[in-house]
């Protein structure tokens, strides 16, 4: 596969949803050039999610291995130093983020599309984000917070961590009749060899 044509799956949460941030999320992606191949609005349910994130069967034991190392760089007590039983409380408060209101799922197509659109995105937790990333630029949330309320981080975006994470993850959200093939203009300036045809 050409790099142009690698695929990612990105998902607005609910929070993002409900803070009007829809065009503004979409026109990050778009104003660098990836070009947008399928789109959803939808209330998934608690199973769905759950099947989401658990696509690979090795997430429940990263994530907890990763979120024991964050608080131990952080200089705090970890809950649990049972990576699996961290995972669980994670994935339990995952379910009822994702499913507190409409998300919109979209499938964005163009060279290295998992990178830039974690880069564009931002890291997970908005706090020690970029700023000129989006959960940088439009989220105030911690991890701090969310430990202390018992809630997961608010973070506006699910976008998949890898080109296998992605092609697994978008089928789960999407059949291949919802994702369409199609050109546009900037692919001519983007991909070209030669850029022919662009003078009179």
């Amino acid at each position: 596969m050409h790099a142009k044509e690698e695929k990612t799956l990105i998902v607005i949460k609910p929070d993002g949803i409900q803070r009007s941030l829809i065009g503004e999320i979409i026109q990050r992606y778009e104003r660098i050039g990836l070009k947008l191949m399928g789109l959803k609005m939808l209330i998934p349910n608690a199973d769905f999610v759950e099947k989401h994130y658990t696509l690979d069967p090795t997430w429940l034991q990263k994530t907890g291995e990763k979120t024991i190392a964050s608080y131990k760089k952080r200089d705090l007590e970890p809950p649990s130093n049972d990576p699996l039983v961290i995972s669980q409380k994670i994935l339990d408060g995952l379910k009822k983020y994702m499913v507190a209101g409409p998300v919109i799922a979209m499938v964005w197509q163009g060279a290295h599309a998992v990178e830039i659109v974690r880069k564009v995105t931002g890291g997970t937790e908005p706090l020690s984000s970029d700023v000129g990333t989006i959960r940088g630029d439009f989220v105030l949330d911690s991890y701090q917070m969310a430990d202390r309320d018992g809630r997961s981080v608010r973070n506006l975006i699910h976008a998949s961590g890898s080109v296998e994470e992605a092609e697994m993850e978008i089928a789960h959200w999407f059949s291949k009749e919802e994702l369409l093939a199609y050109k546009v203009v900037q692919e001519k300036i983007l991909y070209d060899v030669n850029l022919d045809g662009l003078g009179e």
